[in-house]
């Protein structure tokens, strides 16, 4: 589905890839509107979008308030006219600890974050977008949700949660104008830590030095997820690392999980 005029709402458009694909689609002509908690973030985008800001509305959403999310189709249309798209980008990750260590509120809170406020807002959103002459949901799930990384296992199986989902509702919905994307994004250049409420990340720096490829600047994850969605592709791998590990995953899932393995341990708490 081409964006251009087309109505587009975004999940976590304060920051990271969600503000970027906030900004992107308005300058490609769309009306986009953009879903964040966080209410001085969502300002920030707002300004940052300069005169296309005419074309923006922000709604401050917690979208594991299931409530809160069935109301927000109403204030999209009110706002727009009309709701075409559905970009659900909002994610956290956890803190670096093995399961052991890891308390049910963290794992409550990253599955309410990624799967469940992920199916709400969908849930919230189709209704409108299947009596649309043409739609499109794209759903972000993480190369975490095809491949184990040690010390993230509920956030890998929260995106495992959201692939399945995502590729379900796409065969639910093959003879309807909805089209659906499940995106697989690699490592990104963004505050993803401190958004999701960490303090810090142990051995966060020593990680960046030991990946052999950079992270892909957030802006460039942006565009690679808009051409996917223009293109109405089934799945979108974004940055190498993500289209290497797939590759690698079916092909030998046990030694790519050994890989990563020997790639995180020094990172994990002893």
């Amino acid at each position: 589905m081409k964006v251009n005029e087309k109505i587009i709402v975004v999940t976590g458009g304060g920051n990271g890839i969600g503000r970027e694909l906030v900004l992107a689609l308005l300058q490609r002509g769309a009306r986009v509107a953009a879903v964040d908690m966080n209410e001085a973030a969502l300002r920030e985008t707002a300004d940052l979008a300069g005169e296309k800001k005419i074309h923006l509305s922000t709604h401050v959403v917690n979208i594991t308030d299931r409530e809160a999310v069935a109301a927000l189709p109403q204030q999209v249309i009110a706002a727009h006219g009309a709701v075409d798209g559905l970009i659900n980008n909002a994610g956290i990750i956890q803190p670096f600890v093995r399961i052991n260590d890891l308390d049910y509120a963290d794992i409550e809170r990253v599955m309410n974050v990624n799967f469940y406020g992920l199916l709400y807002m969908t849930k919230a959103f189709l209704p409108h977008l299947l009596q649309r002459p043409q739609a499109h949901i794209v759903n972000v799930s993480s190369m975490g949700g095809f491949l184990p990384v040690p010390g993230q296992t509920i956030y890998g199986a929260s995106k495992a949660a959201v692939k399945l989902f995502t590729e379900g509702l796409n065969s639910e919905l093959l003879n309807t104008h909805v089209r659906v994307t499940v995106v697989f994004p690699g490592a990104i250049g963004t505050n993803i830590a401190s958004n999701s409420g960490l303090k810090q990340m142990p051995g966060a720096e020593a990680a960046a030095e030991m990946r052999a490829i950079q992270p892909l600047p957030p802006t460039a994850a942006a565009e690679q997820i808009i051409n996917g969605m223009e293109k109405n592709r089934y799945q979108v791998f974004v940055g190498r690392d993500s289209k290497f590990l797939n590759f690698i995953t079916r092909l030998h899932p046990e030694r790519a999980a050994k890989f990563i393995y020997k790639q995180m341990e020094t990172l994990l708490p002893k």
